[in-house]
């Protein structure tokens, strides 16, 4: 077959019904100038045994993890494996919308960006429905322009419907497991200043109790040593913009946190001035008056203004 021009990386762990339905995807393609890499972070032999069983009609790489390396190492482990010029880095439980997909992503990189990036549909595995997710230009553009504002929603998407050249070097921080692929885009985005969308939805994106959203989201224990690893790497002047700003105050306002002792307790003592405004003018209302959607949004404008006003920002 020759070099190939895209490396399909796939982390997989256990899952072997949703494995399956990837690989299987992945045989359907109309193109074939690609390569597997497998990445197998499982404690027993489920995938192994699983490749073994079955034909392959495309080449594969297998490696098998001992110890697991966890997420995202492996997602790191998998992608230095990759011989091709792009690198199509897709989770276990996602797949190939259609038979054409990786086709359409092959198409796009003649357009010149080296992040390319797909609209996708998210798959409820509990009743077998797809939601459809597709993204405004306009929020596109602002996100070129202050990657950050990826703190606020996530309107790329999981790291399944991205296709990077294999220049771009940067790795995912295996420190987080959260916000880990907002972190990656905002360091991409900053080095390459351009992104290229294809507003097709090319990848089915599973959605079960399975995945990391239901153990990470509004937990204080991962969301706030998170937040300051971001803080730590990017500083606070990102909060100029009012629309991180208001991320920055709806992560401590979803996580309870309502005083300084709230913040240092995971064993980050230093935080920025501009966060522990927020955290001191929250504290000074109950839960349920934050939880009103108008009245919050005042108090954070108040906020905002206030820290700008005192050169916190």
């Amino acid at each position: 077959m020759g070099q190939p021009f895209i490396s399909i990386c796939i982390p997989a762990y256990k899952r072997l019904p949703f494995l399956e339905r990837l690989m299987n995807s992945i045989a359907e393609q109309t193109y074939t100038q690609f390569e597997v890499i497998l990445s197998d972070d499982s404690d027993d032999d489920t995938v192994s045994d699983y490749l073994k069983s079955i034909t392959l009609s495309f080449p594969i790489h297998y490696y098998k993890n001992s110890p697991s390396l966890g997420t995202p190492a492996n997602w790191n482990f998998a992608i230095s494996k990759a011989n091709g010029d792009w690198i199509k880095l897709i989770h276990d439980d996602d797949w190939f919308a259609s038979k054409d997909s990786l086709q359409e992503f092959a198409d796009a990189t003649s357009q010149g960006p080296k992040f390319i990036y797909s609209a996708y549909s998210n798959y409820l595995e509990s009743d077998q429905s797809n939601q459809l997710v597709l993204h405004k230009r306009v929020a596109i553009i602002d996100v070129i322009k202050q990657p950050l504002i990826l703190l606020s929603e996530n309107i790329i998407g999981p790291p399944s419907v991205t296709l990077l050249h294999k220049s771009i070097l940067e790795k995912y921080d295996e420190r987080m497991k959260w916000r880990v692929d907002l972190e990656y885009y905002i360091r991409v985005l900053q080095q390459e200043k351009e992104i290229y969308h294809i507003p097709k939805a090319l990848i089915q994106v599973g959605v079960s109790e399975s995945q990391v959203t239901n153990y990470c989201i509004n937990i204080p224990s991962v969301e706030i040593p998170e937040g300051h690893i971001l803080l730590t790497k990017y500083g606070t002047a990102p909060l100029k913009n009012i629309i991180v700003f208001d991320a920055w105050w709806r992560i401590l306002r979803n996580c309870g946190i309502r005083s300084n002792q709230n913040l240092t307790q995971f064993g980050n003592n230093y935080w920025p001035p501009c966060i522990q405004e927020m955290t001191n003018l929250q504290s000074k209302f109950s839960t349920q008056q934050l939880k009103k959607g108008v009245f919050s949004k005042i108090l954070m404008t108040y906020s905002y203004v206030q820290n700008y006003l005192q050169g916190k920002l």
